[in-house]
């Protein structure tokens, strides 16, 4: 399990380090005056939206692929789809975190916002148990 969780935690940990490197690159972190509220309206409440729809499509792509997992299997043989899982929901938010660095970086608070959920999901022993103990 400590070989497994290793390889898993260092995905994660470039995943993050990779887009704060590109925030801090392309998004100018340096000026803190970037890190300002944007004005919401109809033209761009879309942007807002982004990083919404990028946490609930994570999350519900992440337990759709985590209940296809066969209860059956021991916990190392759950754990390669699990990790699959959880990698496809990082990619989703980094994805999300890169569309809004690119195409509106007005609205790098929402960005950060996602970096900060992304860290969140930090895997660790007791997170990957309790999500594949709902499968017993």
């Amino acid at each position: 399990m400590k070989a497994q969780l290793k390889v898993i935690k260092i995905i994660h940990i470039a995943l993050v380090t990779g887009l704060i490197l590109a925030y801090f690159i392309l998004g100018n972190l340096s000026d803190l005056s970037q890190l300002k509220l944007p004005l919401v309206d109809s033209n761009n409440i879309v942007y807002l939206l982004i990083p919404i729809a990028a946490i609930v499509v994570g999350n519900l792509l992440f337990k759709s692929l985590i209940s296809k997992i066969d209860p059956k299997l021991s916990f190392e043989e759950k754990f390669i789809p699990y990790q699959s899982a959880s990698i496809v929901r990082w990619a989703i938010i980094e994805g999300a975190a890169f569309v809004i660095l690119i195409i509106k970086p007005e609205f790098i608070v929402f960005g950060l916002f996602l970096i900060a959920y992304l860290v969140l999901l930090m895997p660790n022993d007791y997170r990957i148990k309790r999500d594949l103990k709902h499968l017993d």
